[in-house]
């Protein structure tokens, strides 16, 4: 297809089915979410008191607590340490460079279920057979099972955003005297800083929704929004759950795409 050619009747028709496909399912939600029937089901006309009711439940307000903690922690160790990762990876030699790096893919793409369970059985392992009392179920142990999944993800960010940049760039502040504490911060960092923002911005996003690997990692007073919605949904669909839903998904929808017009800049800037 040329460049200057409009697409097709077929390919709107197409396209426009897709996107119905994908999004229709997230604007029930969003819709139901106003339903002013008690117990979801026939519309029975409109309301927003559910979002304020959210506000009175102590057990969503502690849950709202518990996901944005685990979210922020996770993210800040998980992007400090993949960015060191990612740069790493990047920019030095060392013996298995190569079988590494195929490796921090593994955490990418195994299932969630399988990544659960072998945190769970890991941190019963460290507890009760090396004594480690800190890693009963709770938000310390989730905060290490979400960094465990984030890391990969904010590596990979940033290691495409190295990849991409002009070695000269670091080498010419070195010819000029820099050290290389130097040419990290100031030449190094604010190159991949977007990278940084992005990779930060999508571990976030993926904690913020994870179910899986909190659900099996969590333990009393740390459940998270994804488990209080799960538990909720076994008692029936109410709109209440509908408009927790929503916010959820808004945040993620804000996250990822201030993730992808960072990651935007980062590749455009080079």
């Amino acid at each position: 297809m040329s460049a200057g050619r409009r697409p097709s009747l077929p390919l709107w028709l197409t396209a426009g089915a897709l996107y119905l496909f994908l999004y229709a399912p997230l604007a029930v939600i969003f819709l139901y979410s106003f339903n002013d029937a008690r117990h979801g089901g026939p519309w029975r006309g409109f309301t927003s008191h559910w979002y304020a009711n959210l506000l009175d439940s102590e057990e969503k307000l502690a849950a709202t607590r518990n996901t944005f903690v685990l979210a922020f922690a996770s993210t800040a160790i998980a992007t400090v340490v993949g960015t060191l990762l990612g740069f790493g990876l990047s920019r030095y030699r060392f013996p298995g460079k190569r079988v590494f790096s195929r490796l921090m893919y593994i955490p990418v793409v195994i299932p969630d279920i399988v990544m659960a369970v072998a945190l769970l059985l890991l941190f019963s392992l460290l507890r009760e057979r090396l004594g480690f009392a800190a890693l009963e179920l709770g938000m310390t142990t989730m905060i290490l099972a979400h960094v465990t999944f984030q890391i990969p993800f904010v590596a990979i960010v940033i290691r495409s955003r190295l990849v991409g940049l002009d070695p000269a760039i670091e080498e010419a502040a070195h010819d000029l005297g820099a050290t290389s504490w130097q040419t990290f911060r100031h030449v190094t960092l604010p190159l991949m800083a977007p990278a940084v923002g992005a990779a930060a911005m999508l571990a976030f996003t993926l904690s913020l929704d994870d179910f899986v690997v909190s659900f099996f990692t969590s333990g009393p007073g740390s459940g998270t929004l994804p488990i209080l919605i799960y538990a909720s949904v076994k008692r029936g669909i109410t709109p209440d759950v509908n408009a927790l839903s929503s916010l959820i998904v808004l945040v993620s929808v804000i996250g990822t795409l201030v993730a992808n017009r960072l990651q935007g800049h980062s590749t455009g800037d080079s």
